[in-house]
């Protein structure tokens, strides 16, 4: 089915009214649910090839978080389907006022190829809830992936309710010329403008979920240990290949040495000796991207890792100490297995320095200061993030999940992507036994004293 028509069909779908119904809604999360099932030994064969994922880290950042998204969702999206009665001013005496949730009708969700599984479903769910059509758009990068998404979708779901699109840049960009009813996009920056660009030519609203250089700070009251294993855990998962990894350190100078020894040993313990030759870690998505992170390497700043195999796309998880702000390395997000650690001589001197950059998707902070936490969540502007962890807060439908200026607008995950798939119509239902004459023409002195008494 070609793509306009495609789009045809779901609208022609969509205004049938089956979409609405919340027993459909939630059938189909069932569905999805059990295809994803169906289907979960040939998404793990999928993400071995295409990202040289292991089993492990397939369920725990894939599969397992997307069904737990889909189940969460399920249970509560009758409760938050209900009309919301709220307060009535008392200028508008005799009403009642409320929301009323609708779904935006036809949706495209452009997902990417570092989280393949998880950053495609996890959206999909959202939009299903609300009682939305679809046109999915898997990564080209990740093409194993796309093709298995693309046959469990297509198992669950009739085209002309929800439907994947394959392929590159050619579609992307024929989708991005069509009208939908609302756009989800998950990328980088540069991407980004362009999808909210050509949104704009239809007034199209948009939810961005970009990246960026996120920090990870060390104060001198951090437990060090803890905190390498758990820089370490962040930085590496997936090769570096993560929206929200730690991109840079910045140590308090008087525990820098201390923690670069104590992550360095971390990554060891982690990764081997050898991690090149690690079955259970990862690769690069690709050879331009390969080639692009080896060129970010100060080779006389490296004091771990470096090692490098073109034939399997494997870098190994590498540190660069006495990092300048200047440096390669500091000019763009990584998203690659390296640690570049920079030195800093005060607290004060590490929030001017994120606050004088783009701000991050993620943040992260170790210490045990309760008065240095509060800082930096009162002035520093980020997406989100971990006081004492990384990676964590974004695996859990509790909260909203989303950034901030350059990294990116909107959120999700939870109610909140039930939220975002949605818009919700304010209604005021007005009593039609009394009718107060105060507000009609003509005025006079004692209808303005009546409108006073009333609008306070």
């Amino acid at each position: 089915m070609q793509i306009e028509e495609l789009i045809r069909a779901q609208r022609e779908f969509f205004h049938t009214g089956k979409t609405l119904d919340v027993s459909f809604r939630i059938q189909a999360l069932s569905r999805l649910e059990e295809s994803i099932l169906k289907h979960e030994k040939e998404l793990e064969t999928a993400l071995e090839k295409d990202l040289g994922k292991s089993r492990m880290e397939s369920y725990i950042c894939e599969t397992g978080l997307s069904l737990s998204e889909i189940r969460y969702i399920r249970r509560h999206v009758r409760s938050w389907s209900r009309d919301r009665r709220v307060r009535t001013p008392l200028a508008q005496f005799v009403s009642k006022s409320f929301t009323v949730q609708e779904p935006y009708g036809v949706t495209l969700i452009m997902s990417p190829w570092n989280y393949p599984v998880l950053l495609t479903l996890e959206p999909l769910a959202g939009a299903l809830a609300t009682g939305n059509c679809c046109v999915v758009k898997p990564s080209a990068y990740s093409p194993h992936v796309s093709a298995v998404l693309a046959a469990l979708i297509k198992e669950a779901f009739p085209e002309k309710y929800v439907s994947v699109v394959e392929g590159g840049r050619a579609e992307n960009q024929s989708l991005l010329e069509q009208h939908f009813d609302y756009i989800f996009f998950t990328g980088g920056v540069n991407v980004g403008k362009m999808v909210m660009e050509k949104a704009s030519v239809h007034l199209t609203p948009v939810t961005l979920e970009l990246g960026g250089k996120s920090p990870c700070i060390i104060e001198k009251t951090a437990d060090l240990k803890l905190a390498a294993r758990r820089v370490a855990f962040g930085k590496y998962l997936n090769c570096g290949q993560t929206c929200v990894a730690p991109d840079y350190v910045l140590a308090e100078r008087c525990v820098k040495d201390e923690f670069v020894r104590l992550v360095k040993e971390e990554t060891v313990k982690m990764y081997g000796e050898h991690p090149l030759e690690n079955p259970l870690y990862g690769k690069i998505i690709n050879r331009k991207h390969f080639d692009r992170i080896l060129g970010l390497l100060s080779r006389e700043k490296l004091v771990l890792g470096g090692e490098s195999d073109p034939e399997t796309l494997k870098i190994a998880p590498s540190i660069l100490d006495g990092v300048l702000e200047t440096d390669p390395i500091m000019q763009e997000e990584i998203f690659g297995p390296v640690m570049p650690v920079l030195a800093v001589d005060s607290m004060d001197e590490a929030c001017r320095f994120v606050k004088g950059r783009p701000s991050p998707l993620a943040l992260y902070l170790f210490t045990g200061d309760r008065n240095v936490e509060r800082r930096f969540l009162r002035e520093v502007p980020f997406g989100g993030g971990c006081i004492n962890d990384t990676i964590i807060h974004l695996a859990t439908p509790y909260m909203g999940f989303g950034g901030v200026g350059n990294s990116g607008m909107g959120s999700y995950h939870g109610k909140k992507s039930f939220q975002t798939f949605s818009h919700e119509k304010s209604i005021v239902k007005k009593a039609t036994w009394l009718d107060l004459p105060m507000r009609y023409q003509p005025y006079s002195p004692g209808k303005e004293k009546l409108v006073r008494f009333f609008v306070k």
